[in-house]
């Protein structure tokens, strides 16, 4: 997901709790399906939300207009404490909402801890699916079965402003060595920005540069997964990133904390040089004074030329078991993940859209999609698909793995091993 991605770890006795499905009264669907009354939906709260709340206003006025005696409740949720709250709706009904967006690498995890409801009949048989990208359909299905409807599809690409590379006289670069070396040119002439801002709860920012080195989250088939966190590929990787948290570029005082968000808002607000964003965060840039004055490449990998893996990104739209509104539920969801809809946030947001045929005309319309559709078609790469995954992302494994590294507190083969422990751990005990 775009997840973006910035969470808030939850206490052992909840990770312990999460790793095997509660047996909770959510667990079962409702038996009731009220064709009236209150729809809940909480969806993620964006930088700069207010075009993608416009748009949402749109789809809620229309549903309510065309279902006498129903309102939708719209609620914003932060991403870096959705764990807490979602698993919170899981275990009481009564503060679950009916629908709600979900990061694509929650899936398994939600559907282990019983909480998102099987829609795969109503999936099927909705005309627009025909046109859903498979590997956006791939990020709804466990098993076989579908427990929601994508939303949008993201990647992070490379933003830098073209006015301090015209500047300063330099070029795009083209490796990651000299993507770093370009940071440092920046920060030392301009020492008032970040060179390239990073940072250090920025999972999806970090992941490219173990990818590029070769590296590996897990390894594994068939929901059977084990850590390479701390393979020397990825080490490799894990030392490129924590190396560029240095006074010299992004001084790990003010950087080690940030999430992805924080990275972004950074960058539109015209205290970085370079900044490792998604399609998603255009309309956030957009809005700050770098308007204009920035341009977006591809992350560049090892070799020359090559692009890094960008993480698989996207968020989908699900329907929960507690629901005592099933069907209305259901067309809810559609119709906030439908053609139109994506259409509309991709002009709002700069949201890529699931549907290939919408992402075609998305393209055609607007430049700004080109690097992302590159970087989609270089190769991307996901989390293991495994419910153990949410426990991992709640514990914050891989942004603890880097603070450490960043503060001194342990080198990366000492962080990486301990990453590795604590993936495995949740991986024996997802089961």
């Amino acid at each position: 997901m775009k997840l973006s991605v910035r969470l808030t770890a939850l206490t052992a006795v909840l990770l312990t709790a999460a790793a095997c499905a509660p047996q909770t009264s959510s667990n079962s669907s409702s038996k009731s399906d009220d064709k009236t009354g209150t729809l809940r939906v909480w969806l993620f709260q964006e930088v700069g939300n207010d075009p993608k709340a416009k748009a949402v206003d749109n789809v809620v006025s229309a549903f309510e207009k065309a279902h006498d005696g129903v309102k939708v409740k719209v609620e914003y949720i932060a991403v870096d404490t959705r764990a807490q709250r979602v698993k919170a709706a899981f275990n009481d009904p009564k503060s679950a909402p009916d629908v709600m967006e979900y990061g694509n690498t929650d899936t398994a995890g939600y559907v282990h801890d019983g909480g998102l409801l099987d829609v795969t009949k109503d999936f099927s048989s909705w005309s627009e699916s025909k046109d859903t990208d498979p590997t956006a359909r791939q990020s709804v299905t466990v098993d076989g079965k579908l427990y929601g409807s994508p939303f949008y599809v993201g990647v992070r690409a490379l933003y830098y402003r073209t006015d301090v590379f015209k500047e300063l006289g330099l070029t795009v670069p083209k490796t990651m060595a000299e993507l770093a070396t370009t940071a440092r040119k920046i920060r030392a002439a301009k020492p008032d920005l970040y060179g390239l801002v990073v940072g250090g709860a920025y999972t999806f920012g970090a992941l490219p540069f173990v990818w590029a080195n070769g590296g590996e989250l897990a390894d594994g088939k068939n929901g059977s997964y084990a850590s390479a966190i701390d393979s020397a590929a990825a080490q490799k990787g894990i030392k490129e990133y924590t190396s560029l948290f240095s006074d010299d570029n992004c001084p790990a005082a003010k950087c080690a904390g940030m999430g992805g968000n924080d990275t972004i808002t950074a960058f539109a607000a015209g205290k970085a040089g370079m900044a490792i964003g998604g399609d998603f965060s255009h309309t956030a840039v957009e809005a700050g004074p770098v308007k204009g004055k920035y341009a977006v490449v591809p992350l560049p990998g090892v070799s020359s030329g090559s692009i890094a893996p960008a993480f698989a990104g996207g968020n989908n739209i699900g329907v929960l078991k507690s629901t005592t509104h099933r069907t209305l539920a259901v067309e809810l969801m559609e119709a906030l993940s439908s053609k139109k809809t994506q259409a509309s946030l991709f002009d709002a947001m700069g949201f890529l859209p699931t549907f290939t045929d919408v992402r075609d005309q998305a393209a055609a319309k607007e430049p700004f999609v080109k690097p992302f559709v590159q970087t989609l078609a270089a190769g991307t790469k996901f989390v293991p698909a495994s419910p153990a995954w949410s426990q991992i992302d709640s514990q914050l494994v891989v942004p603890t793995m880097l603070q450490e590294v960043i503060s001194g507190k342990k080198d990366v083969a000492g962080a990486s091993e301990e990453a590795a422990k604590k993936m495995n751990d949740a991986f024996g005990s997802a089961g």
